[in-house]
């Protein structure tokens, strides 16, 4: 345990040694750091499990209308959440907040499985994205306290690793669970992950003990950025699907949030302990690498999104299939995401990272969106490949460089406000890329003369779709096809924009990375 201690302990120092090799984290980390994986996981495995369990769940505790909140009270409770427990941590401690997350995300799990009707399924969901705001936020700031950035690399494919696993995995685990143990288990599963994550987390993690903080929690800015959130979100969920974009609803959602938002960044430049500390962006690689970081959740989720939904309306996937043929994106990602980490070890250089990740991203999706009812599938998974190595360029790039931007004492804070516009990001790329897709499905169906087969849905699996008569199934698909393209070019115009915030990154060394450097230097 000694060589633990003495890796998070002496962090501070490891930066201040010239021309001296930091110490590397041996064996008593790699077992936090799988701990921690384990912990990543079980955060990011639960949506994909429970995605597919829903239609069980409707057709058990009923409630179709409220469909949506199940999913939306999750995304809520987290995205609120986040920098919030990130600050917790920075004040009292990261070990004892990171145990409390996830002790309340599996106290949600339990109780999701009790529900006994939509409406407590929905509330429990909501306690169950409180505590998974803790675990992602938690993990990133863990690993700052841990490893040097320097050194962090090394680590990079681990976490590009879990993503690909839980994306092919979590849907092929919720299918099987659904159907031979009952939806229940979609949420029991979680038991023992979250298990043997708090043995190993309370065990083998041993960090520096902090003096808790004598200011109090900004709980006046810590409210009006949870409104501001809660607000944004509900407009990019809302938006388009359960009301018009202009309707009164959407206008004061939106008045709220940017009401909310203004007058929390007023609320932080007054308080003792404020939960975002504005300096941080004062620092230009930090602020561009919330740009960075907004775009490729953009990108990411609404790609995962909308490629299934090509490959089984288009191509004639089945819905197990569509989620294998994602495969040559999140390997292209992993192995990517690997040596990139690997070269920034060595070197200690990162700026090119994200540059061509941002190049190929955009380079990925144009060709995305040229996609049309002849691309096969292999050409298809080469495009994906593209975007997948974009991708894993710039996936944990923008966390380490976010991260060593900063203060160690504002490892937290940067931790969850990186992730919290990687949130945003993919709640506005699923919400601007889906109401364009939709609107181009309806456009094109309408033209085509097969709007009657499908006036309410702009999305059918590939067994309704074959139910289609002839002239309207090949109307859909075009439709399908068209409304991927419009998508994906929006997500090419995502791509520039990070392309263009890459170009500026100043290339300041990691800390542990030879040379004597600030804690955190402002550029």
């Amino acid at each position: 345990m000694s060589d633990l201690k003495n890796a998070a302990g002496g962090k501070a120092a490891v930066a201040d040694r010239p021309a001296e090799k930091p110490e590397t984290p041996q064996r008593s980390v790699r077992v936090v750091m799988l701990a921690l994986m384990i912990t990543m996981l079980l955060a990011m495995l639960d949506n994909l499990i429970v995605g597919t369990a829903m239609p069980t769940i409707v057709g058990d505790l009923g409630g179709l209308e409220h469909l949506s909140w199940v999913v939306t009270a999750y995304t809520l409770a987290t995205a609120a959440s986040t920098p919030i427990w990130g600050k917790l941590g920075d004040m009292y401690g990261r070990k004892g907040i990171f145990l409390t997350s996830i002790v309340i995300f599996l106290i949600g799990s339990v109780l999701s499985g009790m529900a006994q009707d939509m409406g407590q399924l929905i509330g429990f969901r909501a306690v169950q994205g409180l505590g998974a705001g803790g675990l992602m936020v938690g993990v990133m700031a863990i690993i700052g306290d841990l490893v040097p950035p320097r050194e962090r690399g090394k680590y990079q494919g681990m976490m590009a690793g879990v993503m690909a696993i839980a994306m092919i995995g979590g849907p092929l685990v919720g299918g099987t669970i659904t159907d031979h143990l009952g939806w229940r288990w979609s949420f029991y599963i979680n038991l023992p992950l979250g298990a043997v994550a708090l043995a190993m987390v309370t065990i083998v993690l041993h960090l520096p003990k902090r003096k808790a903080a004598k200011a109090k929690v900004d709980y006046l800015g810590a409210g009006l950025l949870t409104l501001g959130i809660t607000a944004i979100v509900l407009v990019t969920t809302w938006g388009g699907t359960e009301y018009d974009w202009n309707s009164a609803m959407i206008m004061e959602l939106s008045a709220i949030g940017v009401a909310s938002l203004v007058g929390f960044l007023f609320v932080e430049t007054k308080a003792a302990e404020p939960i975002i500390p504005l300096h941080i962006f004062r620092n230009r690689n930090f602020t561009l690498m919330s740009v960075v970081g907004f775009m490729s959740g953009f990108v990411m989720f609404g790609a995962v999104l909308f490629l299934p939904l090509y490959q089984q309306s288009v191509q004639g996937a089945s819905a197990t299939n569509s989620g294998l043929l994602l495969l040559p994106m999140l390997l292209s990602m992993m192995v990517v995401s690997l040596v990139a980490g690997r070269v920034t070890t060595s070197t200690g250089k990162y700026k090119v990272f994200p540059v061509v990740g941002s190049v190929l991203m955009a380079t990925g999706l144009f060709l995305l969106s040229r996609m049309d009812v002849d691309t096969t599938r292999f050409t298809s998974g080469i495009y994906m490949a593209v975007l997948g190595a974009g991708m894993g360029f710039l996936m944990q790039i923008t966390m380490l460089v976010a991260q060593n931007s900063v203060e160690m004492k504002d490892m937290g804070v940067a931790s969850s406000a990186t992730t919290l516009f990687r949130t945003l990001g993919s709640s506005f790329g699923v919400a601007i890329m889906g109401a364009l897709f939709t609107g181009r499905v309806q456009d094109e169906m309408a033209a085509r003369g097969g709007g009657a087969a499908t006036e309410k849905s702009a999305q059918l699996d590939a067994a309704s779709l074959a139910k289609l008569p002839e002239a309207a199934r090949e109307a859909y698909q075009f439709a399908v096809s068209s409304g991927t393209h419009i998508a994906f070019t929006v997500g090419v115009v995502a791509g520039l924009i990070a392309l263009f915030a890459s170009v500026f990154v100043k290339e300041v060394p990691l800390r542990g990375a030879g040379p004597a450097t600030k804690q955190a230097e402002s550029v």
